[in-house]
């Protein structure tokens, strides 16, 4: 179902630029940091009833040691990409990498492939996510950027180096079809779900 008027025009709001077909998707800043830091700190007394203090340390440290900023105004990436010649960027949130993906692609009416094993991610969040069985991909991802441009292999080389996290996911095309691999299997990208987190949120009072 496609959105509204008014709803598409809310979602452009939150993009900046569009996607054009041919343009390569690049992630920066490992997906589901600021989500793993969270279920960090409330929810500790369990974990470390399977981890060491030390992986719950680094699990605090996700978003500050290898976040690209929670606004615009600091992202570390943001000024960079657009002097690149990126065509579009969206700092991720609620819903993490796979929100991100889908309004970006909506708001500018593309279709797009993507390979959910190219996406950068912390083996902190891996773990953490299979403990409490969540979606990493749909967790809270702030300190991510999301980044649409052609040339993307030469820009992820320069995030590398300067010790960032980052890859090329995949690539926007002007079909309708939004596509995630993973391995052999693929399925169509779905409207965004409500943030992983939320279900540690249903059983217990407490904000993020």
């Amino acid at each position: 179902m496609k959105l509204g008027k008014d709803a598409l025009l809310a979602l452009r709001a939150e993009i900046t630029g569009n996607l054009a077909p041919g343009d390569e998707l690049v992630v920066a800043g490992p997906v589901a940091a600021q989500g793993t830091a969270v279920i960090a700190e409330k929810k500790e007394k369990e974990l470390r009833k399977y981890f060491s203090g030390e992986f719950i340390r680094d699990c605090h440290q996700l978003l500050k040691d290898y976040g690209t900023g929670m606004t615009r105004e600091e992202n570390k990436i943001w000024d960079m990409a657009a002097d690149a010649g990126a065509d579009a960027l969206y700092l991720m949130g609620k819903g993490g990498f796979l929100s991100a993906l889908w309004k970006m692609s909506e708001a500018s009416g593309t279709g797009l492939k993507a390979d959910l094993r190219s996406v950068p991610i912390r083996q902190e969040t891996i773990e953490v996510c299979e403990r409490f069985d969540l979606n990493p991909y749909r967790l809270l991802s702030g300190g991510s950027i999301l980044i649409g441009m052609k040339g993307g292999e030469g820009f992820v080389q320069e995030l590398r180096r300067m010790g960032y996290m980052a890859a090329i996911v995949g690539q926007a095309d002007s079909g309708n079809d939004r596509l995630l691999y993973s391995g052999e299997n693929a399925r169509y990208l779905e409207r965004p779900y409500p943030d992983e987190i939320s279900k540690l949120q249903e059983e217990e009072s407490w904000e993020y």
